[in-house]
């Protein structure tokens, strides 16, 4: 099977510092694959090169077996990746249908010069998305009223709404209480299993890395230290000195 993701030897310096120095990996369609390390492992740098904000020194991405490196994020977008942030990027005025909305209209590369005829489009895909992401009921709620759990669940519709082969998502329970984390979680792999959509996301959370990732990867100084099933990672003695605190497994 060709992988949703490969990253071949990813590189990028900035000075004399290597932030990611020879990354490689593959990711399969449904997988959960966590990206861990500690505070300047190379994460988001890695991640930006994934998604074009940051084209690579050396090295190739592949989606889906093509060469899109150095492809900008909007293009790579279209191709099927779909991106969460760790702050949450949603119109706090509109309502949480007309945002799914407005991100089924980009994806439909339909330009409106007023909002009336916006409003009567893609209403049934909008709210099945809402549906999927179980914020059906919040639909004609203002998103500057939200909680932030909320917020979280509405802006994964919003990334699903170009129907991705690949989600990226970067600290996706940043500042969720620990409940919601999980639920944000069991919601994605739902969701992702369901549809055959890779997920790649950075997680400090490590209970939600080791409950729903399928796999680990562990980053410290811009290499890849480990990599494999959870609790073989977990008991990796490097990662544990490195990341998880040392001390037996």
């Amino acid at each position: 099977m060709t992988p949703a993701l490969a990253a071949e030897g990813l590189v990028k310096a900035w000075g004399g510092l290597r932030a990611v120095d020879g990354v490689s990996f593959t990711l399969a369609p449904g997988e959960m694959l966590a990206l861990i390390g500690p505070n300047g492992a190379g994460k988001s740098t890695c991640f930006n090169m994934l998604n074009g904000q940051i084209r690579p020194d050396a090295g190739r991405v592949r989606l889906a077996g093509r060469d899109v490196t150095g492809l900008p994020p909007r293009a790579i977008w279209r191709l099927g990746v779909g991106r969460t942030f760790q702050v949450t990027a949603t119109f706090a005025s509109m309502t949480v249908l007309d945002n799914v909305r407005m991100a089924l209209l980009s994806h439909a590369r339909r330009l409106l010069g007023l909002w009336r005829p916006a409003a009567r489009e893609f209403t049934a895909e909008a709210e099945a998305l809402l549906t999927r992401v179980g914020m059906a009921d919040q639909a004609g709620r203002p998103c500057g009223v939200l909680a932030y759990g909320d917020l979280k669940r509405l802006e994964l519709a919003m990334a699903l709404a170009n129907q991705p082969h690949l989600l990226l998502m970067d600290e996706p329970t940043a500042g969720m209480a620990p409940a919601e984390r999980m639920a944000l979680m069991a919601e994605t792999a739902a969701v992702a299993r369901a549809g055959g959509i890779a997920v790649l996301f950075t997680e400090h959370d490590m209970d939600v890395v080791f409950t729903h990732a399928d796999r680990v990867l562990v980053l410290d100084g811009g290499r890849l230290i480990a990599g494999g099933a959870p609790e073989a990672v977990r008991a990796d003695p490097r990662v544990r000195q490195v990341y998880l605190g040392g001390g037996p497994a």
